[in-house]
């Protein structure tokens, strides 16, 4: 063999262990979380590991469309979402694959993640009733079958049924009690909606403090937002509004995730197992606390402030992986009792 011949050779090995090298320092992450609640994470897990994180923001519904239009030519590695319906849909679509991860099962508790390893709850968040202070008296309260009760026809605000937390919110009700009795639950909500539903969860909470309704429900993390918030209107609006743990006597509140999942056609997937795992460190938990006013999904890390004030609840320990597969029943039920 030539000289020149072997040089080549030995610059052709050279480049492919440089891509190769290469590849192994990044990671493509497609995420429905705003980056400012998740870039500061990330930029964190590059100092200490070296892996370039490339980050895709979006919606989630546009991002599951997104990884099925790219099929196998997709470059994401990682998808990071809200709610496990959302990643209950990912995993029927065929857009995710098992992963082993002791650190994972030791971290997260087995409700919290699905049981082939498809996907795992990094956060959690409860849905739960939202009261005028001045117009409701905590006593009134019980149970989220309670708000059927015609005790509260035209008082109750929430968002529309094409919401996935309030279809996963369905489809955990559906799992304890049927569907039947569900619908039969749903119909006696919708009776006493004060008016149609719009608006995300913040304005749920406008809706109460402004008259509109006297009782909303609403995910926790927004509530505790809305009371830091910079924008006067909504820190004002929130003042009026208490917190109320449902169903303490009963199943619990009922809980749901952020979560992420590795992508069927990821090209970097340890990368992507590494970064789950970091985000679910008792550094990365108490992040999520303190920036995002969610729950860690870790047992033992301490909450942040505004969450402490809330104290401690019962939570629904309904295995979430559920959700998703009662999530057409769910949406059946709603669309029947005329929820829009």
């Amino acid at each position: 063999m030539s000289a020149v011949r072997t040089l080549i050779i030995m610059t052709l090995a050279t480049l492919t262990l440089a891509q190769a090298v290469h590849a192994a320092e990044e990671v493509n992450l497609y995420s429905a979380r705003k980056e400012k609640l998740i870039k500061p994470l990330l930029d964190r897990f590059t100092l200490q590991t070296g892996i370039k994180v490339n980050l895709v923001t979006g919606k989630a519904n546009a991002l599951l469309a997104r990884l099925k239009s790219e099929g196998m030519n997709t470059p994401a590695d990682l998808l990071l979402t809200t709610d496990a319906g959302n990643l209950y849909r990912a995993q029927e679509a065929g857009l995710l694959q098992s992963i082993q991860s002791q650190t994972l099962n030791n971290s997260v508790p087995s409700q919290y993640r699905e049981p082939s390893g498809q996907w795992y709850g990094l956060s959690t968040r409860a849905r739960t009733i939202f009261y005028s202070k001045s117009r409701v008296k905590p006593a009134e309260l019980n149970s989220y079958a309670d708000l059927a009760d015609p005790k509260w026809k035209g008082r109750i605000c929430i968002r529309s049924s094409n919401n996935i937390y309030n279809q996963s919110l369905v489809a955990s009700m559906i799992s304890y009690q049927g569907e039947a009795k569900t619908e039969a639950w749903v119909k006696g909500l919708v009776a006493n909606f004060a008016r149609s539903p719009k608006g995300g969860d913040r304005d749920q909470i406008k809706a109460v403090a402004a008259g509109q309704c006297d009782i909303a429900i609403a995910n926790t993390y927004y509530y505790g937002a809305m009371l830091q918030s910079k924008k006067a209107d909504e820190k004002a609006a929130a003042a009026q509004v208490n917190l109320f743990w449902a169903d303490q006597t009963g199943r619990g509140t009922h809980v749901n995730i952020s979560g992420g999942a590795v992508t069927k056609h990821a090209h970097n997937k340890a990368n992507a197992i590494k970064l789950l795992e970091f985000l679910v460190n008792d550094e990365s938990q108490a992040w999520y606390a303190e920036v995002n006013n969610e729950y860690p999904v870790k047992s033992g890390i301490k909450v942040s402030k505004i969450l402490g004030t809330w104290g401690p609840y019962k939570a629904d320990t309904l295995d979430l992986h559920l959700l998703g597969k009662y999530n057409a029943e769910a949406v059946r039920v709603m669309d029947r009792a005329g929820w829009r």
